[in-house]
């Protein structure tokens, strides 16, 4: 029977700040999150990324995963989670690796992600993912609050920002739960978001990631500095504000994702 203290205990798994762990100990809690993180899979191959001591992955099996992967690169804990596959053994499939080099991809797709992510990583490993949104079904991720916040936000929001514009372009954002530091151990400064992406079924084309990318970061690189001076820096600011019908006196905080598209497209055109 894996009893998540008693694992922690055996291989002494305490948290690393290096590698930005902080475990979640709370069994339900922990089921809580599984259920969410597994409404309308469909029976889907799951990944999860940073599984440490295994608390979410027992969760997850525990609730019906039949094809489980988890990627971790702390050897403690992988050696940890091989007493997990000895009750799971057809279910669980353990990789040892860095989840910002390990390729999604060679698991084939659709694939269902989910994470407490570490936290020191976690946008990195977002806009990874993003690059390609179609090889997944949904995220369920574990944001700090700020972060999350974020990625939910809308134009004139305060938290508006390059990751709400490239997370919202391509994914349906939905809040599921905030927990706060004393469900982690150890326990963090900050709040902790749970949040759910779905990819778009018809996002909007015409340009590429990486053209999106580096508009984004024109703009939101001088945000308080209007479109007409942060956007010259890619092309000719006012005919890309004409092509997205707005005002080059806005301020990239003011842009709706709608326009970005827009303007991207249009810059993809002129390259």
């Amino acid at each position: 029977m894996y009893v998540l203290k008693e694992i922690i205990q055996k291989y002494g798994l305490n948290a690393k700040k290096s590698l930005g762990q902080n475990f979640i100990l709370d069994g339900n809690l922990l089921d809580k999150i599984a259920r969410l993180a597994l409404q309308n899979t469909a029976g889907e191959p799951v990944l999860e990324i940073g599984a440490g001591p295994g608390g979410l992955t027992h969760a997850l099996l525990e609730n019906g995963v039949k094809n489980l992967t988890v990627v971790e690169r702390d050897d403690r804990c992988v050696a940890a989670l091989h007493e997990l596959k000895d009750d799971f053994p057809e279910c669980l499939h353990i990789i040892g690796d860095d989840a910002l080099k390990f390729n999604e991809q060679s698991l084939g797709n659709p694939l269902c992600i989910v994470s407490n992510l570490p936290y020191n990583i976690s946008t990195v490993l977002l806009v990874k993912w993003l690059k390609n949104i179609s090889c997944y079904s949904k995220l369920t991720l574990m944001f700090q609050k700020e972060v999350a916040e974020r990625l939910m936000a809308g134009a004139g929001d305060d938290a508006y920002g390059r990751l709400s514009v490239l997370t919202n372009w391509l994914c349906d954002v939905v809040y599921l739960m905030t927990l706060p530091p004393s469900a982690f151990t150890p326990a963090p400064k900050v709040y902790s978001s749970l949040v759910c992406l779905t990819p778009k079924k018809n996002p909007a084309t015409g340009f590429t990631f990486e053209t999106m990318e580096k508009l984004t970061a024109a703009a939101f690189g001088q945000r308080r500095k209007m479109l007409r001076s942060s956007l010259k820096s890619v092309g000719n600011p006012e005919a890309l504000c004409a092509a997205a019908g707005i005002e080059a006196t806005l301020r990239a905080e003011d842009v709706p994702v709608e326009a970005y598209c827009k303007m991207a497209a249009f810059l993809e055109k002129k390259e």
